[in-house]
């Protein structure tokens, strides 16, 4: 597709409003294309021209004195595209990854009342979505008050799988490629916890949660579990730690071996993640166990002793439909999953060819909407409540990501790196540092190699990257 910036500066603005309607286009400045957006500030009118194959539209406003320009393009821009596609994204004009951030910021400003009436009358939000941003920021504020200013996190990433799942953005490669990486990484790993374990004590800082992510960080053995929680519990002060958390995600990588190492360590929650109870759907997004071994699993971690279990599905996946997506939901409740997180499908693909039939035919949308939308009431009226929220881009409908909790159970890590609350030190291939100035609110970042491969060629260096950790906080 082509968008054309003439005489204004919102350029990020309008290529995001442009994603939330294509979102698998790739967007261009020039060149012969069916769809062309031309966005246009003229004296004091801002201009919209869009012709999408055949339909065309053109829109002016006259921009009003103390009106914010880019929110005010930003409306201009999908009110055109709203009407030429016969959608209405619900929440409007945001594209933000945190609303709910965005909801308490206003709400400090000008009261929650009015700060849901700007995200409906001036995001062009529906009202459900601004309830739940609100809902999710009160719960969220729960989790935020127990942050002290000398409080961190830590992640460890784990980026192995039994096999990579087709949607899947993450660092994460199949054991099948990489195995012989995996004893040489766990041995890299647990210096680099140890030298990070030495930073935060030299700091005076407080471990609140820590968070095994991947990947899949049981795809590693027993053994190679055990290494990593010995030297967790060696090198950092563990009597603040209010959480531990341990992505089991694919049920074919628990065991009870590997159950008992996590419930030694003091591991506190982890995640047992279908994605679906459909093993068709399962078998189309590349994931090699079926339903039934999900149900195993969970049932043998509950054997084990853990009380605080996560499951993840993501609605809009290849192959599935409202009925089945009821059904996985609803297994999840009757198994008693502690917490439901529910995604919505976003494919970070390249651009693909658009077609006349793909841009209008809204079935993949509204059946995805349907999806989140029944999650959302049947999660609430079985004793769930959104405890953290995030949105990604090219999103199918444009839809939330919500983890939904029962009473006690929010991931504090989950809300603690979605609001930003303190610096999360991160560790193995792939992780980025984040530092939280408390005072000024200022983020400065430290990235790790992203492959395995790399983290194991390059150790010097991110060791000697962790030392900015040092200089950030002197």
């Amino acid at each position: 597709m082509i968008l054309k910036i003439i005489n204004h500066p919102f350029v990020y603005d309008m290529k995001n409003i442009c994603t939330v309607f294509f979102p698998y286009e790739k967007i261009r400045e020039e060149g012969s294309e069916d769809i062309i957006i031309i966005t246009e500030m003229r004296d004091n009118d801002m201009i919209i021209e869009a012709k999408v194959y055949e339909k065309a539209l053109k829109k002016v406003h006259h921009y009003r004195q103390n009106e914010d320009m880019a929110t005010a393009m930003s409306v201009l821009l999908y009110s055109v595209l709203s009407e030429l596609l016969g959608i209405k994204p619900p929440w409007g004009i945001l594209f933000g990854v945190r609303p709910a951030k965005l909801m308490h910021r206003f709400s400090n400003e000008y009261g929650e009342e009015c700060a849901r009436k700007y995200f409906i009358d001036n995001f062009l939000a529906t009202p459900n979505k601004a309830d739940l941003a609100i809902e999710v920021m009160k719960h969220e504020n729960k989790s935020i008050a127990l942050s002290s200013e000398n409080s961190f996190s830590l992640y460890v990433s784990i980026p192995f799988c039994p096999t990579r799942c087709s949607y899947c953005s993450f660092v994460s490669h199949s054991i099948e490629r990489t195995k012989k990486l995996m004893e040489p990484y766990v041995e890299l790993l647990c210096k680099e916890l140890e030298s990070v374990g030495e930073i935060a004590k030299s700091l005076g800082l407080r471990l609140e949660t820590i968070y095994f992510g991947g990947g899949t960080p049981t795809t590693l053995s027993a053994p190679q579990l055990e290494l990593l929680f010995k030297a967790i519990e060696k090198s950092f002060d563990l009597s603040h730690l209010r959480e531990y958390t341990v992505e089991a995600g694919r049920p074919d990588t628990v065991t009870e071996q590997k159950l008992l190492a996590l419930k030694s360590a003091s591991v506190s929650r982890i995640s047992i993640n279908p994605q679906s109870f459909n093993d068709e759907v399962l078998q189309e997004i590349g994931r090699k166990h079926t339903s039934k071994q999900t149900v195993d699993a969970f049932n043998l971690a509950v054997q084990t002793g853990f009380d605080n279990i996560n499951m993840d599905f993501i609605a809009g996946l290849p192959k599935d439909d409202l009925p089945s997506f009821i059904n996985s939901i609803n297994t999840a409740v009757d198994l008693g999953a502690q917490s439901v997180t529910v995604h919505t499908l976003a494919l970070k693909s390249a651009s693909y060819i658009v077609t006349r039939e793909k841009t209008f035919d809204h079935t993949a949308r509204i059946i995805t909407s349907d999806m989140v939308d029944y999650s959302n009431d049947y999660l609430s009226s079985s004793g769930y409540y959104p405890y953290y929220m995030y949105r990604q881009s090219k999103s199918l409908g444009n839809l939330e990501n919500v983890g939904w909790c029962k009473e006690g159970k929010d991931c504090l890590y989950n809300v603690y790196m979605m609001d930003e609350t303190h610096s999360v030190f991160a560790v193995g291939a792939g992780a980025v540092t984040r530092l939280k100035n408390q005072k000024t609110g200022f983020i400065d970042r430290i990235y790790n190699f992203k492959y395995p491969y790399e983290y194991n060629d390059n150790f010097t260096e991110i060791m000697n990257r962790k030392s900015k950790i040092i200089d950030f906080y002197k």
